[in-house]
């Protein structure tokens, strides 16, 4: 009998690229591997959040946003604890360089920039300048560059939707907001814009203090199936979990060819990480990630994103839950 043949949309990650390439692979399942991005489009698109949530994919990375607000509406996905994308918050904070910004407090009463007010990121941003900065992300006005993933009602907060056309990134440059955080940089960033800089300006100082802290690199994503898959392919669940932490392990292994990025410093870089950060400062499972799981989780519960509260052993599968 063939091996199941099951959809998995990821983006196109150094640690997904052994599943790309086929060296590492799912035991039992035929598994079509699809690069879709989620802001920028890959080789099979972009929207993939959206387009999970709306059952395309068998399996797929997953905001952990959209996926808390998933589960406390009882969609039909389960998560695994996998965890494929993680940020810290303070590198993604941009301000415009004239709007005598130069402290988180400053941000109170100011027009802030998210992509969209559940985007993990954003959620992530509000609540750690809340909790570490003492910033009450409520006297913030914020301005929303995009349709929300999932439909949300946050009451009580200053929010402003943008129309079709308009460039958060420009606005920002030309100061009709003061300040942005987004997953990415903005395209005027990119491009070198001398009116845009970072709110901390020693961003991974600050961020290295904030992991010394509180323990953990702040996850993004997870892997999440579709019910219906779990339910005739109960196997699956451990074989995915054996590949991505295989191609953890492969992607490791990548560094240690200094040349293997076309970064001058990467060696440097990645020795330099791993005495700072540990040997697996992404580590997945859940025991390890539970702290990191459960200060996400009360942020997006204190910004009204949840219909209801959703203990951390619900959000996966049952069979990972000692993991």
């Amino acid at each position: 009998m063939p091996d199941p043949k099951l959809t998995m949309a990821l983006s196109h990650y150094d640690r997904h690229v052994p599943l790309f390439d086929g060296s590492v692979n799912a035991e039992g399942l035929d598994l079509e591997v699809l690069e879709i991005g989620q802001s920028h489009p890959l080789r099979h698109g972009s929207r993939r959040h959206e387009r999970m949530l709306q059952g395309e994919f068998d399996i797929a990375e997953l905001s952990l946003s959209s996926y808390l607000i998933s589960q406390s509406r009882d969609m039909p996905i389960k998560a695994i604890p996998v965890f494929p994308r993680r940020l810290f918050s303070l590198s993604q904070m941009w301000v415009n360089v004239d709007a005598g910004i130069e402290s988180p407090r400053d941000l109170v009463g100011r027009t802030v920039g998210l992509s969209t007010f559940q985007t993990t990121l954003s959620v992530l941003a509000k609540g750690d300048l809340q909790s570490e900065y003492d910033v009450p992300w409520r006297e913030i006005n914020w301005v929303i560059d995009r349709p929300e993933a999932l439909p949300i009602q946050a009451e009580g907060v200053s929010i402003r939707y943008l129309e079709k056309g308009e460039s958060i990134g420009a606005m920002l440059e030309r100061g009709e907001i003061d300040a942005l955080m987004m997953p990415h940089p903005p395209d005027e960033v990119v491009d070198g814009s001398d009116k845009i800089r970072r709110l901390f300006r020693d961003a991974r100082a600050e961020e290295l203090k904030y992991y010394r802290k509180n323990g953990f690199y702040p996850i993004m994503h997870v892997v999440a199936f579709k019910n219906e898959v779990l339910d005739k392919y109960p196997f699956a669940v451990q074989s995915v979990m054996d590949a991505f932490e295989n191609a953890k392990t492969a992607c490791r292994e990548y560094y240690s060819d200094p040349n293997w990025s076309s970064l001058a410093w990467t060696r440097h870089l990645y020795e330099e990480e791993r005495d700072a950060l540990g040997e697996d400062y992404w580590p997945y499972g859940l025991k390890r990630n539970r702290a990191n799981l459960e200060r996400f989780m009360g942020y997006s519960h204190d910004q009204g994103l949840m219909d209801r509260a959703v203990a951390v052993e619900e959000l996966f599968v049952e069979s990972t839950l000692d993991s």
